[in-house]
């Protein structure tokens, strides 16, 4: 069975199918036929851009206000990453989108943190295949009015740094506020030693990410739109700055037209370091093993080439170096 290393997956975005009925039924409400379920869960080919793919998202985050709801998710959804052959993830969710009833940041990262840890818990007492092992990552939103609340998020990944979290993020809508307005959280982060990723460059373009490398970013969330600009590609590969690729996602935003062409082998010869990874599981109906192998049949992705995509996550991973060391002997054996 494959090793599969997933860098950039949305919590609210893959919450898994069997575990949205499971807390609708918890909260008695409605729960409508899976057919109606998946069309208010899952994008179809007629999406049209990434706000519209983010619509997804509202249901989900109903059933992530409590902290049985958030240590639930984490724990089912840890849960079917091991059954598809990860043996490491970086799971990233903003804890201020499930402060709507009785929860603090503070609360929602000690749910989350719950979940993570009774799974790592569990699959040590009946462990008969690799681990795996996974970090959560804080993401910052792209609001007019939160800056209060994005701060707090930076503070408080600091407190829960390698116990649970392992970095933070700038997440949401791309576009209505450049990504340099966020520089002060960030210049806080790095004074804080908070290691971070920044979603740029998908629904925006090349500018973008000039303006996350100008805030320190060293990974990229999707970043695809660098192929639009060659200078930038240049000084992303002579960087070795990662791009979190994510390839259905990517079609399914409009990010990116042709699976046929996408991009990331050339970028991967081209000395890219480059890795791919699923973003929102049960937005885009998709998994990561599903990604590679959709990957091999449209752009005749090779094992060699995805070899070197693991190792180019285990690189750019928020983790120790221990694991590091453990990452690369499993992919190499």
């Amino acid at each position: 069975m494959k090793k599969f290393i997933d860098l950039h997956l949305h919590l609210d975005g893959s919450v898994p199918f069997t575990t949205v009925k499971k807390l609708m039924a918890e909260h008695n409400l409605p729960i409508p036929s899976d057919h109606d379920l998946r069309q208010q869960l899952s994008v179809n080919a007629n999406c049209k851009s990434l706000d519209q793919f983010l619509e997804k998202f509202a249901l989900p985050n109903k059933l992530m206000q409590t902290r049985h709801d958030l240590e639930t998710i984490v724990y089912d959804l840890l849960t079917e990453l091991k059954q598809q052959g990860l043996v490491y993830a970086e799971i990233r969710f903003a804890p201020q989108l499930h402060t709507k009833n009785e929860l603090t940041q503070k609360t929602v990262i000690e749910a989350a943190i719950a979940g993570l840890n009774r799974f790592l818990a569990d699959q040590q007492s009946k462990n008969n295949q690799p681990e795996l092992h996974a970090g959560l990552i804080l993401c910052l939103m792209r609001f007019k009015n939160n800056q209060v609340e994005n701060m707090k998020t930076v503070e408080l990944a600091k407190k829960f740094l390698h116990h649970g979290v392992v970095g933070i993020d700038l997440a949401g809508s791309e576009g209505p506020i450049p990504n340099i307005k966020y520089k002060p959280f960030f210049d806080r982060a790095i004074k804080l030693g908070i290691p971070f990723t920044i979603h740029a460059g998908e629904a925006a373009g090349p500018d973008s990410i000039r303006q996350a490398l100008a805030m320190g970013a060293h990974r990229i969330g999707h970043g695809i739109h660098c192929i639009e600009d060659p200078e930038l590609t240049k000084e992303l590969i002579q960087q070795q700055t990662v791009l979190e690729c994510c390839a259905t996602s990517n079609m399914d935003t409009k990010a990116f037209n042709r699976i046929t062409s996408y991009p990331i082998k050339n970028l991967l010869h081209k000395g890219m370091k480059v890795t791919l990874n699923s973003d929102d599981m049960t937005v885009s109906n998709t998994n990561l093993p599903r990604e590679y192998k959709l990957l091999e049949e449209k752009t005749n992705l090779t094992s060699e080439e995805e070899t070197t995509l693991y190792l180019n996550a285990v690189d750019a991973a928020f983790t120790s170096p221990d694991e590091k060391i453990r990452l690369r002997a499993l992919i190499q054996k």
